[in-house]
């Protein structure tokens, strides 16, 4: 028999438990979705059934069933990836409201059809939760500098489209359904100029805005954007050659940094000792303070540690012009990181800020200091995977106590060892901080590396930044958050503590219903972002979702949104590893297919109860949940270094939902033969637009060259019968036998086919908040193994075929 769904997470609500299938399955398609309480005309409804009928259209009583729930044979229609990306689901909500619906990129649901209680939920065998991107780069913000923001007297929340006016002077919130009196103020609209038309204003008509907030909205005077440097320098440091890379990216970028006139900067290095840095105006060079006495760690001096950037402008750029060759004859081994955080702690204490640790190996001396936990022999065990959780709390007690003081912690590691990021990364987790990883890093060894670690530092140092902020989500009354995922400290109940907000950075939370929804039909989600921007103004960047509620089974399944899905599933797996054990987690993830899947065929389904049916909606799941399995975080049998594991696992936590899916189900695409049709234009070029191929060696063709984007590595596999033609217009060689085995660029050449490669390449790139590096791989180089172990269709050390996998679920559906 299957273990049941909640199996693998028994601290889960209910949502999870194992219920028995209902005997007789609901009616295919009753669903009733009229909104109750929601409009955006401004005349007032005199009852709820005229209003249902003026929003009508969002019922599922129409003559055809939706896509989302049409069947699909997945043993029969193996070939089921779609030829371009997968797009989000669209609510089934009435033109207008789709219009006005939040952008899905920033919010979206594992399910856009909410189920009406918990017992349905349960009976789906899905989760319930949200995915948010809340801080990401917009080009357009509808930007309100109104002296009265609108909120609900009783749960404070914002007010935005789906709230609805009662009258001219009265509005009904959409969380908690309190009638509230419209302000005075509110009744000028500043867009149209025109007065009395509360419902055009654009906090209604956009369901992201951000507001310019008050003093009411501050605890203190805004504090200054402060970037503290924490530079490993010992000998392991200086010889991997990252110094460099990281003093000339900061010289490039030092005028591109976010802030204003207040913008402080400093400078800890260090080894077995602390070393601090006095840029103080006036003097003729920086000054080097070491600090021996790592026990008791103090400040050398108060007040000239942290400088005004423009003050010092100068001496800034002597020290990042000498550092690369300060430590050069070092014989320091040692790595006293402990205490270099806590003394960076007592330096930003006063104001906060964001400091920026490189770290190249495992401490070795003071506070926090680690023993190496990881057995060579254990990294492709199929049994237990021991030491992915911190061998000590060192790390993340400082992290509780820089989230206190609005100090947020990214790690940058480059190490070509054992680092024990499962211990370190708890400084980043808890503060709301950021994780990089770099293996092998050598500035002449592994070039690619360097060229990431450049690209990745320009898009850190450059990109926006908020400070002290917090970040709370409201939902609909009957619905409850219960768990987050993500880097931060959760403060209270429903607000979640973030130092620093980057635009990189996602977060998840999952939900369960715990009063039945039968009295509404539509569902809403607001979260709320409140933030001190880099030139000081208090911000608050508000997103609205509004989904509709549903009472059949077979809606459940016909508005899942499997990428969301997987998405929360990895981050519930990631925790599951670690609270109990790495294939618990395997286990569940398993389960979430199966029983799914037999949930559906029992209930929703009628068709011959052999074949492995899936709804359309989620065709794509047992795919995805084998993708999973297949990834570092997760897999088995296959070596994989415990750092890069837990690394995995860090991405799963914190990574938004296009992002995360390039991870764990990378896109293939043959380039050899790129054409004009169905490309697009971005920017005055022309961009090509080639079908995704499944991710088999049998889509692999010998003559062919197949490009792979898995998110940070683009793999560039050129078939050793490819045409000629390709390998010298596109890669600037004669002939396979020339290419060479390290390839990680592509040269510019004048021809239409380097350009169109050249072309694709740059747009997949763009927008990207980790640069991927491309690696050209001839067929038998050694390198193949790293593209081939993501064709993850075939059979490998790491797991069943894709086949193979659909004959198990079908078989513990069938048992």
């Amino acid at each position: 028999m299957a273990k049941p769904f909640g199996y693998g997470y028994p601290a889960l609500q209910p949502g999870y438990q194992n219920t028995p299938s209902p005997q007789a399955h609901s009616n295919l398609l009753s669903s009733n979705v009229g909104p109750s309480g929601f409009q955006q005309s401004i005349q007032p409804y005199s009852n709820t059934d005229q209003l249902s009928a003026s929003l009508g259209g969002l019922s599922l009583h129409q003559s055809q069933q939706p896509e989302g729930l049409r069947p699909v044979n997945l043993i029969q229609d193996r070939n089921i990836l779609p030829h371009a990306p997968v797009t989000p689901v669209v609510p089934n909500l009435n033109p207008q409201m789709k219009k006005l619906n939040c952008n899905p990129d920033l919010f979206r649901c594992t399910l856009t059809n909410i189920p009406q209680t918990q017992g349905l939920l349960n009976k789906a065998k899905l989760p319930l939760g949200l995915l948010l991107h809340p801080f990401r780069d917009l080009t357009q913000l509808p930007v309100i500098t109104s002296s009265t923001i609108v909120r609900c007297r009783s749960c404070r929340t914002y007010i935005n489209p789906f709230v609805s006016f009662l009258d001219q002077k009265r509005w009904k919130c959409n969380i908690c359904y309190r009638v509230n009196d419209v302000p005075e103020e509110f009744m000028y609209n500043p867009l149209t100029r025109s007065y009395g038309e509360p419902h055009k204003r654009p906090e209604v008509q956009n369901a992201t805005v951000e507001f310019i907030a008050s003093s009411d909205y501050m605890l203190r005077p805004p504090q200054p954007a402060v970037y503290l440097f924490i530079l490993d320098v010992s000998h392991n440091a200086v010889e991997s050659g990252y110094l460099n890379t990281f003093s000339q990216s900061l010289l490039e970028t030092l005028d591109k940094l976010p802030g204003d006139s207040r913008t402080k900067i400093g400078f800890v290095t260090f080894d077995s000792t602390v070393h601090f840095y006095n840029l103080q105006e006036g003097l003729s060079q920086p000054q080097m303070l070491i600090v021996s006495d790592i026990d008791d760690v103090f400040l050398p001096t108060p007040d000239s540690l942290l400088v005004n950037l423009h003050e010092s402008r100068e001496l800034i750029t002597d020290l990042l012009k000498a550092l690369p060759n300060m430590f050069c004859s070092t014989r320091e081994t040692h790595s006293a990181l402990g205490p270099a955080l806590q003394a960076s702690f007592k330096l930003l204490s006063p104001t906060g800020g964001r400091m920026s640790v490189f770290q190249t190996q495992l401490p070795s001396l003071g506070a926090g200091l680690l023993h190496s936990r990881e057995d060579p022999n254990q990294r492709s065990s199929t049994k237990g995977i021991q030491h992915l959780g911190p061998a000590t709390d060192f790390y993340k007690k400082l992290a509780l106590d820089c989230s206190g003081q609005q100090i947020a912690v990214d790690l940058f590691l480059l190490s070509s060892q054992y680092s024990d990021l499962a211990s370190i990364a708890c400084i980043s987790k808890y503060s709301a901080g950021c994780i990089y990883y770099y293996p092998s890093f050598h500035h002449i060894h592994n070039v690619s590396q360097t060229e990431r670690l450049q690209k990745d530092l320009k898009r850190y140092l450059t990109r926006k930044i908020g400070f002290e902020a917090v970040m709370r989500i409201r939902c609909t009354r009957g619905l409850s958050i219960h768990t987050f995922h993500g880097n931060f400290f959760v403060r209270s109940t429903d607000l979640l503590a973030l130092a620093n907000i980057n635009p990189d950075s996602g977060y998840a939370v999952q939900m369960s219903v715990d009063e039945s929804l039968a009295d509404t039909s539509l569902a809403c989600f607001q979260a709320a972002l409140l933030y001190t921007s880099s030139k000081g103004e208090r911000r608050i960047r508000v997103h609205t979702l509004c989904l509709p509620v549903v009472h059949s089974l077979a809606d459940v399944y016909a508005g899942a949104d499997v990428q969301a899905i997987t998405c929360l599933l990895a981050s519930m797996g990631v925790d599951r590893s670690v609270t109990a054990s790495l294939s618990d987690a395997r286990d569940a993830l398993v389960n979430a297919a199966i029983d799914s899947l037999s949930a559906y065929r029992s209930t929703v389904s009628n068709l011959q109860q052999s074949a492995l049916i899936a709804p359309h909606s989620l065709r794509l799941f047992p795919l995805y949940i084998l993708a999973l399995l297949k990834q570092k975080a997760f897999r088995t049998g296959t070596s994989t270094r415990l750092d890069e594991r837990v690394f995995d696992m860090c991405e799963m936590k914190c990574q938004p939902v296009a992002h995360l899916m390039r991870l764990i189900h990378p896109s293939l695409y043959r380039i050899d033969r790129l054409s004009d049709e169905a490309s697009i234009h971005v920017n005055d070029k022309v961009v090509p637009q080639p079908p995704l191929q499944q991710l088999s060696s049998e889509k692999l063709t010998r003559d062919g060259a197949f490009l792979m984007d898995c998110g940070v590595v683009l793999y560039l596999w050129v078939g050793k019968n490819c045409k000629e033609a390709f390998i010298s217009e596109v890669l600037g060689y004669p002939n396979y036998a020339a290419l060479p085995m390290k390839l990680t660029q592509l040269p510019e050449l004048d021809n239409p086919l380097s350009e169109k490669t050249r072309a694709f390449v740059s747009w997949l790139r763009e927008n990207r908040c980790l640069y991927p590096v491309l690696h050209v791989i001839k067929d038998e180089a050694p390198a193949k193994t790293e593209f081939f172990q993501h064709l993850i269709e075939d059979r490998m050390d790491s797991g069943l075929s894709y086949y193979e996998f659909l004959l198990h679920i079908q078989q513990q559906i069938t048992k």
